[in-house]
């Protein structure tokens, strides 16, 4: 049986007996409602690391005053069942109160890499994302940490704040895993209604657009952009919140693109906001339709 944890101090007692023994730790840090993409961060946390621990909390931190804290999907029994199939051997699960009291007042904040793309439209978002993981980190001391390339913004901060801070661990980003017609897995994709969610397929299909255009030579940031919105512009409920080609590890805006550059993109399909991206050099992503 997994073995479930509420508290820091029970989890770090566990820790500490398991580096004695010398065995080494993978965190993965999740919000919960798993999904497949999910899973194959805990496949590549279980095939690189002795232990794995995986985190399951909604970080209300990283919430803005509009957003969907109160209705995220939350379904623990489920999180513990896939988590137990994949070979966790510890699933954290604290209260908000565990993790902030209630004069909580000290902030992990990033300049620049946090103000372009999603950081626009959520400026409190990764300020949450980044004391959340900085807590993580210093409770679970891991080895590694395993985060999802569909978050390819939230990736580049957490290295960077890694870098910044000197904290002792490798940071992994697995794949994007995506559904047989191509839309990336999400636990926000539950809020589509059957009509968007064939609508949503405009990402992906979107995505593939840009890819053929790099595989054929293209290397201006405008004429990739101007295609892939056009692309998204035939889909009527598709609201567009951006589209952007920025650098990879910097996430500003750049004219002419590279190798290792990211071209992301935020949509709003009915109420439901979705991302996706590709970075420049990966390998072409391919479903059916």
């Amino acid at each position: 049986m997994i073995q479930v944890i509420n508290t820091i101090d029970k989890l770090r007692k566990q820790v500490k007996e398991w580096k004695k023994a010398g065995l080494t730790v993978g965190l993965c840090p999740t919000m919960g409602y798993l999904h497949e993409g999910h899973a194959s961060l805990m496949d590549a946390a279980r095939a690189g690391n002795d232990k794995v621990v995986a985190s399951v909390f909604v970080n209300p931190i990283q919430f803005g005053p509009n957003e969907d804290l109160a209705t995220y999907p939350r379904d623990f029994e489920h999180d513990c069942q896939l988590l137990e199939a994949h070979g966790v051997d510890l699933v954290f699960h604290p209260e908000p109160s565990e993790m902030y009291a209630p004069d909580f007042t000290t902030f992990v904040d990033m300049n620049e890499l946090s103000e372009t793309l999603c950081g626009k439209t959520r400026p409190i978002h990764f300020r949450g994302v980044c004391t959340v993981i900085a807590k993580l980190l210093n409770t679970v001391t891991p080895d590694r940490i395993y985060f999802g390339q569909k978050d390819a913004q939230q990736l580049a901060i957490i290295r960077r704040m890694v870098r910044d801070l000197n904290f002792d661990v490798e940071v992994i980003g697995c794949p994007i895993v995506r559904e047989q017609d191509g839309l990336a897995k999400s636990s926000r994709n539950t809020y589509l209604s059957p009509e968007e969610r064939k609508a949503a397929l405009v990402l992906s299909r979107s995505v593939r657009k840009g890819q053929d255009l790099v595989a054929s030579g293209v290397r201006s940031s405008a004429e990739l952009l101007a295609s892939m919105k056009a692309r998204l512009a035939e889909e009527p409920r598709a609201d567009v919140e951006y589209v952007e080609v920025v650098d990879g590890e910097s996430m500003q805006p750049v004219e002419t693109f590279k190798e290792g550059d990211l071209v992301a993109m935020a949509v709003r399909i009915g109420t439901t906001r979705l991302i996706d991206n590709f970075t420049v050099g990966d390998p072409e992503i391919s479903f059916e339709g």
